[in-house]
């Protein structure tokens, strides 16, 4: 008999979650994050699989939004979140810096970041930034992404001014005229193209690195059944918002509060059909880590292919409904 994608999902995680699963006595509550990067995290919350999954085994869901990868990250190293969202390379960075995470799942794989700016600055190209004032969120992929950019062009983060803001309020402030350009994230960055007519100048989808769920290791190993139960969930959702591309549409504008045609466009530029983490993530994290360390932000001692191979966890893969 033939099964949907979602029904394949559904199924693998009652399967999980029946008899033979062991969840350790002391855990009654279970924290991650949602965000409007992370579309799955969305239909995730608000389908309630997860909750569903877990009601028989006494086991909460506490949601906490997180603005940015910086935000998520910071949430893992405080122990505020067991499982939060991020790009790769922000937790290659994070991990490189102490924070014990591993990266487990690719909630998807975005073009979600680009060069942004008004159509009246003169700015067509990286090295047009040189002396300008860009927002930026620092610890993000858009930052990675710009240091990636500048340093393509002959140039360094001391090359401009770096206007420290999170991902709206740049926004914000390159449509206010405070900064000549942004370090764009999606979906804000699709709203200042549609609704401002502001131009992604510069854009390089390979070198947008992954989108991936991050665990904090103690939880992990503490409780690795109940983070196999929380990425079958997110295998759940995923699988219902591919079959139903207009309930994902609806949450990301219930979400952000932005029109269908900003949320449509980036859903584009969301690619959700390869969630397993492995090879192909460690390369484009990998690949990340080297320009920043060339750029000189990843100390040069630094073993950034050992490094990506200690955040690079497979242990809790799915098997991806087809």
């Amino acid at each position: 008999m033939h099964l949907s994608r979602r029904g394949l999902a559904s199924a693998a995680l009652a399967l999980l979650l029946s008899h033979g699963a062991a969840f350790a006595a002391d855990v009654k509550e279970i924290r991650l994050d949602w965000a409007t990067y992370n579309p799955v995290s969305l239909v995730l919350k608000d389908k309630g699989f997860l909750e569903e999954a877990l009601k028989d085994k006494g086991i909460k869901v506490r949601w906490t939004q997180s603005l940015g990868s910086n935000k998520a990250l910071e949430f893992l190293n405080a122990g505020a979140i067991d499982i939060g969202s991020s790009a790769g390379a922000a937790a290659l960075l994070a991990r490189i810096n102490g924070n014990p995470i591993k990266a487990i799942y690719a909630f998807s794989r975005p073009e979600w970041t680009a060069l942004v700016t008004r159509k009246d600055t003169g700015i067509a190209k990286p090295a047009d930034l040189k002396g300008k004032r860009i927002a930026v969120t620092r610890g993000t992929d858009p930052h990675i992404f710009l240091i990636r950019a500048l340093q393509g062009a002959g140039l360094t983060e001391k090359d401009a001014k770096l206007v420290l803001l999170q991902h709206a309020d740049g926004r914000a402030a390159l449509e206010r005229g405070d900064v000549d350009a942004w370090a764009g994230l999606d979906p804000m960055m699709a709203a200042s193209e549609i609704e401002a007519g502001n131009v992604l100048f510069f854009r390089d989808a390979s070198a947008n690195t992954w989108g991936v769920l991050d665990v904090r290791e103690d939880f992990a190993t503490a409780n690795p059944e109940l983070v196999k139960a929380v990425i079958a969930a997110y295998e759940q959702a995923r699988a219902y918002a591919i079959a139903n591309p207009d309930s994902l549409k609806q949450a990301l504008v219930a979400a952000t509060k932005l029109p269908e045609p900003v949320i449509a466009r980036q859903i584009e530029r969301t690619d959700l059909t390869q969630p397993v983490v492995g090879a192909a993530q460690a390369q484009s994290i990998e690949a990340a880590g080297v320009a920043l360390q060339q750029a000189g932000v990843v100390p040069a001692e630094v073993d950034v292919k050992a490094a990506v191979a200690g955040l690079i966890d497979t242990r809790f893969a799915p098997v991806p409904a087809r």
